[in-house]
């Protein structure tokens, strides 16, 4: 299987759209924008989902589902919510389709038009919140911590499998509380969540951080965020936690009786992680051989390749190897014994290395004689001979190791593109040749932060939770700056 890919260094861009098709992670569907993703992708994507499930469910929090469409009129209800959202939203304006008299073909039938449009789902604040007016009466009803798991659409010009595409998955939080307090608590805790998956699970590290007024989620008081960085030195946000104040809850009427006895608006969150983070998970790992996955997410953690000549040495080979399958899988490791005849071994090899396998085991027949197995390890390409006695311990190892590796790969290389500036100049300079975060003062104002995007295409990705306060000087205008704010060129 020649694996035939761009090299990164030649074009970034086109060796990850490659590699997405490539590795059998999705591909562009029949409908403009939107994907198809495949079972190997899908499978990425469940490990995803069941890992934020169970720490959100840890944590308090019930899954529910609400309807994908929204009536116009409660977009209409928070103005800066559908300020933000009006250019993306997709319109159903009719119900029903007829044959045209024509007989050229199906047509929308003029009768059938509905007397109030229905927006197809950009984020559900607006039918959650029409909901929660009913479902909250008293403090007794707090908090209420929701979560689902949706679809939604956000009309998009242009696209990229897993980036940007025009139909995505993802999960939102909505929770209402009883005081301010707890709900910035609650969207501070949810932000560890996201650093911790992100780290733990994906192994890709993360700045928590808010975002300025500007890129703030529209009705938001404050975004709290993890920003992450590609290897081609570009940003790329992959969550966002946000604070609502009591914005949607008196768009929306929702009061509820106090521990006193009074009326008071509740105080909101909301909250998600879409299938960005697959397009995380591959630009931060993977290399010119294609998908390196971690193996706390790889749908495959081991795969065994045996090495043959006829049936009957296969036989003896799948006779030694189905009770290690066994043991393997007890332990909670998933493996694949690939016995196909219809391929040689190595094709396969490529197939596994390019779906990034983390752990692969080849055995032929004179593994068999000297009882052991040839390992090798996706990360880093290293190979090495194992007694059969060894080899459960040695695999349980490189599963952590390979995982603990590449995560501090991906650090060191944050860490190394991390520059502090003081210069407008030198700001420019380090974008262009190195690319990653530039640290630099900013005097807070969104003309200057919006100067300079237009002249370099950087933005603030955020200002850094744990960032110390240094007194400095605006780079672009000169003017008092408290403390340094992480640009970057984003995806």
């Amino acid at each position: 299987m020649g694996k035939n890919l761009t090299k990164r260094s030649e074009d970034y861009s086109k060796w990850y759209n490659e590699l997405v098709i490539k590795a059998d992670m999705a591909e562009n569907s029949g409908v403009r924008g939107c994907m198809v993703i495949k079972p190997y992708g899908f499978a990425i994507w469940e490990k995803i989902q069941a890992g934020l499930d169970k720490m959100f469910k840890d944590t308090g929090h019930q899954n529910a589902y609400f309807p994908l469409f929204i009536p116009k009129s409660y977009l209409n209800k928070e103005a800066s919510h559908v300020e933000g959202f009006a250019k993306e939203c997709a319109v159903v304006t009719h119900y029903r389709l007829k044959n045209a008299e024509d007989g050229s073909g199906l047509v929308v039938d003029e009768d059938a038009k509905l007397e109030e449009e229905l927006i197809v789902r950009p984020t559900s604040e607006t039918i959650i919140w029409d909901t929660y007016r009913k479902w909250i009466q008293s403090y007794r009803d707090l908090p209420l911590l929701i979560n689902q798991w949706a679809n939604v659409v956000r009309w998009e010009m242009r696209t990229r499998l897993f980036l940007r595409t025009t139909e995505f998955l993802w999960q939102e939080g909505h929770t209402a509380h009883e005081t301010e307090q707890e709900a910035i608590e609650e969207a501070e805790l949810i932000l560890n969540i996201y650093a911790d998956f992100a780290e733990n699970h994906m192994a890709v590290p993360v700045i928590k951080g808010t975002k300025t007024e500007s890129e703030r989620f529209a009705g938001a008081i404050e975004t709290y965020c993890i920003e992450a960085l590609m290897q081609d030195g570009k940003a790329l946000q992959a969550g966002t936690s946000h604070f609502l104040g009591q914005n949607f809850a008196k768009a929306f009427d929702v009061k509820f009786a106090t521990r006193e006895g009074k009326q008071e608006y509740v105080w909101a969150t909301s909250w998600g992680v879409s299938t960005r983070l697959m397009g995380a998970l591959i630009m931060t790992h993977s290399d010119d051989n294609g998908l390196v996955l971690p193996p706390k997410l790889a749908p495959i953690q081991v795969v065994i390749v045996p090495i043959y000549k006829g049936l009957e040495q296969l036989d003896a080979i799948s006779e030694k190897i189905n009770p290690l399958v066994k043991e393997l899988q007890i332990k909670g490791i998933s493996v694949k014994y690939d016995k196909r005849d219809t391929h040689k071994p190595g094709f396969k090899f490529n197939e596994y290395e390019l779906k990034g396998v983390p752990v692969r085991i080849a055995i032929g027949q004179r593994d068999m004689e000297n009882g052991t197995y040839e390992l090798a390890r996706r990360d880093t390409l290293e190979k090495q001979v194992v007694q059969a006695d060894e080899v459960v311990a040695k695999i349980e190892f490189l599963l952590e190791d390979i995982q603990r590796n590449i995560f501090d790969k991906a650090t060191n290389y944050r860490e190394e593109h991390i520059t502090e500036v003081d210069g407008y100049e030198e700001f420019k300079k380090v974008l262009d040749q190195k690319g990653g975060f530039v640290s630099a003062h900013w005097d807070g104002t969104s003309a200057t932060e919006e100067k300079v995007k237009e002249e370099t295409k950087a933005t603030i990705r955020c200002i850094p939770l744990d960032s110390k306060n240094e007194v400095g000087s605006c780079m672009v205008t000169g003017k008092p700056s408290a403390k340094r704010v992480l640009f970057a060129k984003a995806y």
